[in-house]
């Protein structure tokens, strides 16, 4: 017989991770809109840093897709998944211990991209994590900081992928301000370009498009920037590192050797961009600097940038050659307790994001804290008896036990189910698009049916993996709801009593007040229970205790 117990007050969400002082070997893969890249970097630990010891690229084009439907296209599926079977390769042979892949718009905004994706685990074995435009601002924020000092001061960073481009104000601390805006290089020149050198009514075309999408995030940072502050703008990635790269040779007759610090002012972009605009496709490819395949689209990639520094009263732009690869690596670092300074706060960033996302609907936190505090203790006390999921799945059911009633927002009626979509539409940082899923997918079934295959939001769960989490974890979740029934934390404490030979889990409750019966709570878990027999094939029962259980070793 196992006797455990825990008071739920001094359970958390916090992950605890061993200290780790070998220096590792990790690779980072952005499967991008125009291109794929890879860095793999060697971290140590004890400093902590990372250097880089190489870095891949391949110009795969996921964002040519299916004009008509919108489906990321056969060839361009085949084409990224050669190359990351390549990747795969050179990080093996550089003995990374770990691969992490983050897809990005293309894939998001296809309706095949997540077919894509378990294509990719399936030929490869694997796993990649699909990211929200805000997630990834977030990570290149990250990235940036790994390469440039703010100083603590603010600085505005633009992000000119193939199909977004994301925004970012911050400075040194917590990002004040993340967009992403579907205003990519790749995007539009499929959309608004049909010209060979662009047409002046195209050109100027584009321009007013770039601006009347970039207005309104431009607007949202301008408003959170104090009265007197002069931000300094920060670009990255391929389109301005080849504008930049350009200007350089120019200006100095040679490849710089790092584009790190370089800058590249206002009124030299716009006497670059009327060049190129004048140029067809082979003359573009003959500039020094050029790439056959970015000549294809760095007119709109240009514009873009020209129209951002415009509307943001930047007149000099300073590159970081750090970006959304490098920001993946240090997320993983934040994630496994290996930064602890300049960058701190970001290892509490979900747990801030998920008590953001509660206030904004109306949640009644303090009980909530309670359920997930219930939740959590359950969790704790059936792991190695019932379940075998570890801090990573812990997090995720706290997440949801926080968010479960976020519902009642739209409706009481049928609040599970409200819950779900705004879990599943809204933007928790810090957790990848599956882990969003399966957040949302526990908040659905704290209540009401079980886990069914028929159910669409159910089986949309990438992996069978992902549907075990949430059949065994939203068991414990609807426990954790029953105990506190009343929502007035008239239980004070539980502690779980399993019978191996039996199959009995006995729920010993401690109420808060001695002569309280708890009679609806009981009520609740006797009425919830079943679902959770059938999920873990054991029998549940709740007993009463108005004085502390002894534990059992």
């Amino acid at each position: 017989m196992v006797n455990l117990v825990a008071n739920a007050k001094d359970n958390s969400a916090g992950v605890s991770t061993p200290s780790v002082d070998r220096d590792r070997i990790l690779a980072a893969i952005d499967l991008g809109t125009n291109s794929l890249h890879m860095v793999v970097v060697q971290i140590q630990p004890k400093l902590p840093a990372f250097s880089i010891i190489a870095r891949e690229k391949d110009t795969v084009r996921l964002g040519d897709r299916d004009k008509k439907t919108g489906n990321l296209t056969p060839a361009a599926m085949e084409r990224a998944i050669a190359a990351l079977r390549r990747f795969q390769g050179i990080a093996k042979s550089l003995n990374a211990e770990q691969i992490i892949a983050v897809a990005t718009s293309a894939v998001r905004e296809a309706p095949n991209g997540r077919d894509f994706l378990k294509q990719v685990e399936s030929d490869l074995g694997l796993s990649v994590n699909l990211i929200s435009g805000q997630e990834e601002a977030r990570r290149i924020y990250l990235g940036v900081l790994s390469g440039m000092e703010l100083n603590n001061h603010p600085h505005i960073i633009i992000d000119i992928g193939g199909g977004s481009t994301e925004l970012i104000l911050g400075d040194s601390h917590e990002p004040r301000s993340l967009s992403s805006t579907k205003v990519g290089a790749v995007r539009l020149t499929a959309e608004l370009i049909t010209t060979d050198p662009i047409s002046n009514g195209e050109f100027q075309s584009l321009q007013a498009y770039v601006r009347g999408q970039l207005e309104r995030a431009v607007d949202e940072l301008r408003a959170v920037l104090q009265p007197g502050e002069q931000p300094r703008l920060v670009g990255t990635s391929g389109t301005i590192e080849t504008l930049v790269t350009i200007h350089a040779r120019e200006k100095l007759g040679t490849n710089p050797f790092s584009l790190n610090g370089y800058q590249l002012s206002l009124n030299d972009l716009r006497d670059l961009v009327n060049r190129l605009r004048r140029l067809n496709y082979l003359e573009r490819a003959a500039i020094p600097g050029m790439s056959e395949r970015r000549s294809e689209i760095i007119v709109a990639g240009a514009v873009i940038l020209q129209e951002a520094m415009t509307l943001l009263g930047a007149e000099l732009l300073t590159v970081c050659e750090r970006s959304l690869r490098e920001g993946v690596i240090v997320d993983w670092m934040l994630a496994h307790g290996l930064i602890e300074d300049k960058l701190r706060y970001q290892s509490s960033v979900r747990e801030r994001n998920v008590i953001k996302t509660a206030r904004k609907y109306g949640v009644n936190l303090e009980y909530s804290q309670r359920v997930a505090e219930f939740a959590l203790s359950l969790f704790d006390q059936t792991q190695g008896i019932l379940h075998h999921w570890g801090s990573e799945e812990r997090e995720l059911l706290w997440a949801a036990a926080i968010l479960h009633n976020c519902g009642h927002h739209i409706s009481h009626s049928s609040h599970h189910k409200h819950s779900f979509y705004l879990i599943r539409n809204g933007e928790l940082l810090g957790y990848t698009e599956a882990e969003i899923d399966v957040i949302a997918n526990l908040a659905r079934y704290h209540r009401k049916s079980a886990p069914r295959k028929k159910h669409e939001n159910y089986q949309n769960l990438p992996t069978k993996q992902h549907r075990q989490i949430v059949a065994q974890l939203s068991a414990l979740l609807r426990l954790a709801v029953a105990l506190d029934r009343r929502q007035i934390g008239a239980i004070r404490q539980v502690q779980c009593e399993y019978n191996a030979e039996t199959k009995e889990l006995q729920l010993h409750l401690k109420p808060t007040q001695l002569d309280d019966d708890c009679a609806l709570e009981i009520w609740s878990l006797d009425y919830k229970k079943d679902v959770f027999e059938a999920e873990y094939g054991i029998k549940l029962l709740p007993v009463l205790n108005a004085i502390a259980v002894p534990i059992s070793q």
